[in-house]
């Protein structure tokens, strides 16, 4: 009884230790920068910047098939995985387009745009975000594929409502590393094709 007493108190730390570290490196992080321009009941519209990102083109367009390759290809490449093995700083969030065939993107550091490494995997490609606007909704706990269609599908039906003309250019959004358990946030946001007019 003693050792599993010793065993489940030692798993508890551990969790605890991994989630106060989660949430410290999380304070770090640089994030892709936007502005709220009006909050609606359940959805915002936001003004996106300009940024850079790497990109990896998947082979499917369902999240939970491809998710994990595509972290891991992206991963690889701020982690060492370059013709200097340099290490890029991690950003937030990591976004997936919603086509037929998903593409994964990690934002660049801002003081890294000009000095970025050759990649050593020829899948990954560097792309240009331009500035947006766009409609974003947020859910919370572990994303997949039902859920991301669920809040798809709830942000297409009140931006219908509120007439409210928008693109085919959705993207999920992904704001924690999988190991953190409280507190996550994720995102589908959809580009607009203009702003309602007030």
């Amino acid at each position: 009884m003693k050792i599993l007493f010793a065993i489940t108190v030692t798993i508890t730390l551990i969790f605890i230790i991994i989630q106060l570290f989660a949430k410290k490196s999380q304070q770090g992080i640089e994030t892709y920068p936007y502005t709220v321009l009006k909050t609606y009941d359940g959805f915002e519209i936001r003004q996106y910047e300009s940024r850079l990102f790497t990109s990896v083109k998947l082979t499917s367009n369902d999240y939970s098939k491809v998710s994990s390759k595509g972290f891991s290809i992206l991963a690889g490449y701020i982690f060492g995985g370059n013709e200097t093995n340099e290490k890029i700083a991690m950003t937030s969030p990591v976004a997936m387009s919603l086509d037929d065939s998903m593409t994964m993107m990690f934002m660049v550091p801002k003081d890294s745009e000009n000095k970025l490494p050759k990649p050593n995997d020829n899948q990954i490609q560097f792309k240009e975000e331009p500035a947006k606007k766009v409609a974003a909704i947020t859910f919370g706990g572990w994303a997949n594929q039902e859920k991301i269609d669920q809040y798809k599908t709830q942000l297409i039906e009140a931006l219908k409502a509120q007439n409210i003309a928008f693109t085919d250019q959705f993207y999920f959004l992904g704001y924690n590393a999988p190991y953190e358990t409280s507190n996550r946030r994720n995102e589908v946001i959809v580009v607009l094709e203009n702003l309602p007019m007030e």
